[in-house]
């Protein structure tokens, strides 16, 4: 089983999902991308991944979709719908392994704010680390 977590920048939400996935789930391969990347991963991200063990599993940068074989993951989870249209655009054959979260940017809100969508995550990769 391959996954592939997809947010905006992968500086916030995908790499918290990637890193918190990896840490429930070894037996799995996991990975995240963003539709356009950031420069670098979110110090809100790493920090609530410290809090969690699971900063180990963080990548060292963000990623672009462009760099990623869509058709290599059995599932590919988006935090937003448009997200999901952006990846059918890109490889329209992966348009039904493609689930969509509903999760909001963090980037904007304040720091309490954005530690309940971390912990929306963290819930919703729970829920998936015993379902898959």
């Amino acid at each position: 089983m391959k996954v592939l977590f997809v947010c905006a920048g992968n500086a916030f939400r995908s790499p918290l999902a990637e890193a918190l996935l990896k840490k429930l789930r070894e037996d799995i391969e996991v990975d995240s991308a963003g539709i356009h990347p950031a420069s670098r991963i979110a110090g809100a991200t790493k920090k609530f991944l410290d809090r969690e063990s699971a900063l180990k599993n963080v990548k060292p940068r963000p990623e672009g979709i462009d760099s990623k074989n869509l058709e290599d993951y059995d599932l590919i989870i988006v935090m937003e719908s448009w997200q999901r249209q952006a990846i059918i655009q890109l490889n329209p054959k992966v348009r039904d392994r493609i689930k969509v979260w509903d999760i909001p940017d963090p980037y904007y809100l304040p720091p309490e704010e954005a530690n309940r969508v971390f912990e929306t995550i963290k819930v919703k990769v729970e829920e998936l680390a015993k379902q898959i």
